[in-house]
């Protein structure tokens, strides 16, 4: 019994080497090969309201447009970032981070007041 593949030159009209050219540069534009940058969204902090026991999703690549949190702007910008996902504990106001530079996310640590954060354009990757 034979059986034909979606991806069997004959069906495809396709030689092997064209066939795996246009799956790697599909692949490469869904999953490039040097990894993704966050950018700056703002270069000050958000001050937010947590609900306890809410999950949030922090946006990490700086495209969103509800900052701080994710709108799924890396998906559609295939920006290869996911959002960092947590829980809040307590019902408080907190700062968070917009540069996307803080080494203690999702809070604000002050890196944005550093002269890098602050000499780079907004949109733009440190």
């Amino acid at each position: 019994m034979r059986t034909e593949h979606w991806f069997a030159p004959a069906a495809s009209g396709l030689d092997a080497e064209t066939r795996d050219e246009d799956i790697t540069s599909w692949l490469a534009r869904w999953f490039p090969k040097t990894p993704a940058k966050s950018v700056v969204a703002l270069k000050t902090p958000i001050k937010v309201e947590l609900v306890a026991g809410k999950t949030y999703k922090r946006c990490v690549c700086g495209r969103s447009k509800k900052q701080p949190f994710c709108d799924g702007s890396h998906f559609f910008r295939r920006a290869s970032l996911s959002p960092l996902k947590f829980k809040a504990q307590e019902t408080c106001m907190v700062v968070r981070c917009t540069c996307k530079t803080t080494q203690k996310p999702p809070y604000c640590d002050g890196t944005h007041k550093s002269e890098q954060v602050q000499k780079a354009e907004l949109g733009s990757p440190l």
